[in-house]
């Protein structure tokens, strides 16, 4: 088993309302996960939401991550225009050549791109597995729910299996 930490979509443009509360809250177990995964040397891949329509746009500040989090330049950034962080992305070309074939899954917005990229990431024979409050999303039922129905791992269990892992 291979794993990889995925965050998705956490971006200035969506930084607002509650969903600003939410990013707040998921970051603090994102940035933990990432020091997990950056001491082990695991695939880390950040992917962000290009949305012409909304404005969302590479060069803009709404495109850029919230600040709170800080990815390494070397490591591997996705752009999507779907929900699915798979749609016509290079995603699964990285993951299998990374040998990947476990996802932690964290990101907003749960019930739409993160509960979307999951499900791609079982049609591909992937398993996808979220990092329980890591989940960012414009309510706090919408990330409950996308939990409640999905496989998770807590940070400390995630912490425990990362230690113990491939030694």
């Amino acid at each position: 088993m291979k794993l990889a930490l995925l965050i998705i979509d956490m971006q200035k443009a969506y930084y607002t309302g509650y969903a600003k509360e939410s990013m707040d809250q998921a970051s603090e177990y994102i940035n933990y996960a990432v020091e997990l995964f950056r001491g082990k040397n695991y695939p880390i891949i950040w992917v962000q939401d290009e949305d012409k329509k909304g404005n969302v746009i590479q060069g803009t500040i709404g495109f850029d991550l919230i600040d709170a989090l800080k990815p390494k330049p070397d490591e591997k950034r996705i752009i999507k225009n779907y929900n699915n962080s798979f749609n016509k992305t290079g995603l699964l070309e990285y993951i299998i050549k990374e040998g990947v074939d476990t996802l932690i899954i964290t990101g907003y917005n749960a019930v739409y791109c993160v509960l979307s990229t999951y499900r791609g990431a079982l049609d591909h024979d992937l398993m996808p597995i979220l990092l329980k409050n890591s989940l960012a999303s414009n309510t706090k039922e919408n990330s409950k729910f996308v939990e409640d129905i999905s496989e998770i791992i807590s940070i400390n269990a995630l912490e425990k299996f990362i230690s113990g892992a491939n030694e």
